[in-house]
């Protein structure tokens, strides 16, 4: 079996610490909920319109005045814009120095692999004085792979396919972090070795001691 030489990072929940609900969304945009936006119904009518964002097949403004119209406008574009934004809380402590720490390993690469959307997207990119905006430790792994650019998200088989084929590695060279069982059960159906990540927990802990079970860094 070949050594590990390239590690795959999930964004949110591996990386970032992310809302995991409308009510948190809200809360984090200092925002309150309004109608039933937790039934099941509500949640399934939203994921369907996340889905449509995060694979590239409509834009922001659709996607803001779709959210809003989904919900009977209990919500203008502008307010679901702010919950979205407010949607990315902040970086796990200790990710970024695990990061740095393997891109120094010259056997190794790092990668993301990240089901996200354009204006998530936008807030790793550089800035003119070429200054990475708030949340950089994403911007600091050597491959980045984002569903919408890719027009696949996980757990879609095609979305790893393309993605070994892009960094051309075997999938036996490749170690994936992700938060969610069906993304690592994907991965692992693909040939990669895959680590499901506690996102409640501390993640760089997790992460660690993963790589140390691997041997790698």
């Amino acid at each position: 079996m070949p050594p590990i030489s390239l590690v795959c990072f999930d964004w949110g929940g591996v990386i970032i610490r992310i809302c995991r609900s409308w009510a948190e969304g809200c809360a984090a945009a200092g925002l309150d909920v309004r109608g039933d936006c937790s039934s099941p119904e509500s949640i399934a009518r939203r994921r369907v319109l996340s889905r449509a964002y995060e694979t590239g097949r409509i834009g922001e403004a659709e996607f803001f005045d779709g959210m809003s119209e989904t919900m009977g406008r209990l919500y203008t574009p502008d307010e679901v814009r702010a919950i979205h934004a407010a949607w990315l809380v902040g970086e796990y402590d200790g990710v970024g120095e695990i990061v740095d720490r393997l891109n120094q390993q010259a056997h190794l690469e790092t990668a993301l692999l990240s089901n996200t959307n354009a204006s998530h997207w936008a807030r790793q990119a550089a800035d003119p004085a070429g200054k990475l905006r708030h949340f950089p430790v994403a911007g600091r792994l050597r491959h980045r792979y984002a569903s919408h650019l890719m027009g696949f998200a996980k757990p879609d088989k095609a979305i790893y396919v393309a993605f070994a084929e892009s960094v051309k590695r075997r999938p036996e060279e490749i170690l994936f972090f992700d938060d969610l069982a069906d993304n690592i059960e994907t991965a692992r159906a693909c040939g990669w070795n895959a680590e499901q990540i506690d996102y409640t927990g501390d993640t760089a802990a997790q992460v660690r001691g993963h790589l140390a079970k691997w041997g790698v860094g």
